[in-house]
């Protein structure tokens, strides 16, 4: 079973501790888009919120489950570890609330491209890596997030067997590799909208 880990619990603060996930892109929320793209190749979606009471704004979303941090206030790694506990799949893809664009033809390569690995993790060089544009093999991850040696998300790649997938492979598929475009600025939005708005 494959299951879908969107973390929405990140505070916003380079755009104002706005709610980037309910930005709009083309006519929908960044998180309607996020659906749109994970239900083809995924059997659930779980999202990660700060609180219960986060969790109250996605409410309106009938095609997820949400779940809040258990262990609060440490990031990103937090929030995998709630995600982890609270999915079914052996097979997750974990992805932030800010990333519009991804290509279901990607998440399904990358799901393909796990094998017998802990994790198939985009790669841009041997520094620049994607792990939350990511496919992980439940168990290993949950091993690691239930006594986490740091709260880095680089000391959790380097704790797994992992398959790095060069992002030019995944060119084929996603040619401007808008896949991985994050929105961490207002700016970005901003640049966003006029290159990929129709003329």
């Amino acid at each position: 079973m494959r299951s879908a880990i969107v973390l929405v619990g990140g505070e916003g603060r380079r755009v104002n501790g706005m709610e980037k996930y309910f930005f709009t892109y083309l006519g929908k929320t960044f998180i309607e888009r996020l659906i749109d793209s994970l239900q083809p190749v995924v059997d659930e979606i779980v999202l990660v919120a700060k609180s219960k009471e986060h969790c109250d704004r996605f409410s309106h979303l009938y095609e997820v489950r949400c779940v809040h941090d258990i262990r609060k206030g440490i990031g990103p790694i937090g929030g995998l570890h709630a995600g982890v506990k609270a999915s079914r799949g052996d097979m997750l893809f974990v992805c932030a609330c800010d990333m519009p664009c991804i290509d279901t033809r990607v998440v399904s390569a990358l799901f393909d491209a796990l094998g017998e690995f802990d994790a198939a993790i985009p790669s841009w060089d041997t520094d620049m890596l994607e792990p939350l544009h990511a496919v992980y093999r439940k168990e290993p991850l949950r091993r690691y997030l239930d006594n986490p040696a740091s709260l880095s998300l680089r000391s959790l790649v380097k704790s797994l067997n992992v398959m790095y997938v060069p992002v030019s492979q995944l060119r084929i598929l996603d040619p401007d590799l808008s896949s991985f475009t994050n929105i961490n600025k207002l700016e970005d939005l901003e640049d966003l909208l006029p290159r990929n708005s129709p003329e």
